[in-house]
């Protein structure tokens, strides 16, 4: 524990392993007190309120905490310089999702959608503004307040949901589901008071206030690619059921077959395969400050042994899960969602989902080293690939398979192509 890395990874894991517990109660608690209509017109709109989340945070946490690790700016004007942009970059957002609100609205199929839809707004700028704090807190590689900040803010959530929500259930489906909405608002507040108390210089001068445009565009050249990955892995997510029920239909699957088969895979198969993903996200997560702060002062020695530690690590979690996942298939699925189907997919993907666990902090080394632009190239490569094999596979008329292999094709292409430029820039 004397290493800060694993120190880091260590408090990552058990509040990860919190929190986890914590959202999967509120979802239940959520269900029971607002019910099925609710819960359907909230999922429908929930992948909107995910993609704009994204684009509010523009990868400024991924940025605050590398140039933060490095030491070669001011950690104070660093903060201090994005928060007033990205409060306007928030503005500005907030009043284009009011103007193409109704557009969406009309995509989705369903105008109870609209308000909602504008609801997300409000929400935005206070997810900006703590994934900012949590960035400045990963970089000094202090991960007890961004832990304790989420576990409040999921402990507000839910006494919100459960306290507040009841009292408007008679007042529609839409009004609840705008409040599941801006509930965010409260929460993500009380998550920036939180962090905000474990700062310890709080005082601030008339020059800390002016931008330094030397910190805005380091910061920018390292968010603008990160956000642009996450960008392309959600519109990939957009088209790859479009593609899917295209092809298949021309090649003769049935939508009914097509739809049952899909949402096995997506609602039941790759949650539980990506349930222990926390883990990863933890180790991924201290991995940014650590080998930043190395790759700074040369020192690629350290770099490669906590390299290896970390792929070791990843590995062995890999191989743990997968097994469980394998072996005991049919239990984990009936245990959770009361059913087997889906169960020979998951055994299919079970052990190729090793390779997810070394993709994870491959990417994370790439952002580490200033190669946040090679991990959007590789992203775009990627999902391109993917789209293609799974158009190529319909044609072999395998049935929902051609996703199950593009699914494992593609972990491998994405990892050969991290891992490619981690060796040339590192063990070259």
């Amino acid at each position: 524990m004397k290493d800060t890395f694993f120190k880091s990874t260590f408090i990552l894991l058990i509040g990860g392993l919190i929190t986890k517990i914590l959202g999967m109660v509120i979802k239940i608690v959520m269900t029971r007190i607002v019910g099925l209509d609710s819960i359907s017109l909230y999922m429908l709109i929930f992948p909107t309120f995910a993609l704009f989340m994204t684009i509010s945070q523009f990868g400024l946490p991924t940025a605050l905490s590398k140039l933060i690790a490095e030491s070669s700016h001011n950690n104070k004007k660093i903060v201090l310089s994005i928060i007033p942009i990205s409060l306007l970059y928030n503005f500005i957002l907030m009043i284009l999702i009011f103007i193409i609100a109704p557009i969406i609205s009309k995509f989705l199929f369903d105008e109870r959608t609209l308000i909602p839809i504008i609801s997300i707004s409000f929400v935005l700028p206070f997810d900006s503004l703590s994934s900012i704090l949590r960035g400045y807190f990963f970089g000094k590689e202090k991960m007890f307040p961004h832990i304790l900040s989420l576990i409040c803010e999921q402990i507000v959530r839910l006494s919100l949901i459960v306290f507040i929500i009841p009292m408007f259930i008679n007042k529609g489906i839409v009004v609840v589901v705008s409040l599941l909405i801006l509930v965010n608002v409260v929460s993500e507040f009380s998550s920036i008071i939180v962090l905000l108390l474990f700062i310890k210089d709080k005082k601030i001068r008339k020059k800390d206030l002016l931008i330094d445009k030397n910190c805005v565009k380091s910061v920018f050249s390292i968010a603008i690619p990160t956000t642009g990955s996450r960008l392309i892995q959600s519109i990939s997510y957009f088209f790859e059921p479009i593609v899917i029920t295209t092809f298949l239909n021309i090649n003769g699957y049935s939508n009914n077959f097509i739809v049952r088969e899909y949402g096995l895979i997506e609602g039941y198969v790759l949650p539980l395969l990506l349930m222990p993903s926390f883990l990863m996200n933890a180790l991924s997560s201290a991995l940014i400050p650590d080998i930043a702060k190395k790759y700074v002062k040369k020192d690629l020695n350290s770099i490669k042994k906590r390299i290896n530690q970390v792929l070791l690590i990843s590995v062995v979690i890999g191989l743990i899960t997968s097994s469980l996942l394998y072996f005991k298939a049919s239990f984990f699925l009936n245990a959770l969602y009361g059913s087997t189907l889906g169960v020979n997919y998951l055994k299919t993907l079970s052990f190729f989902f090793i390779i997810l666990y070394i993709e994870y902090p491959l990417e994370s080394i790439l952002q580490a080293i200033s190669e946040s632009k090679t991990v959007m190239i590789n992203n775009v490569l990627s999902t391109i690939f993917k789209l293609c094999l799974i158009i190529v596979l319909s044609f072999l008329k395998i049935g929902l398979y051609n996703l199950i292999i593009a699914i494992i094709c593609n972990m491998f292409f994405l990892s050969f192509l991290h891992l490619k430029k981690v060796k040339k820039l590192l063990y070259s």
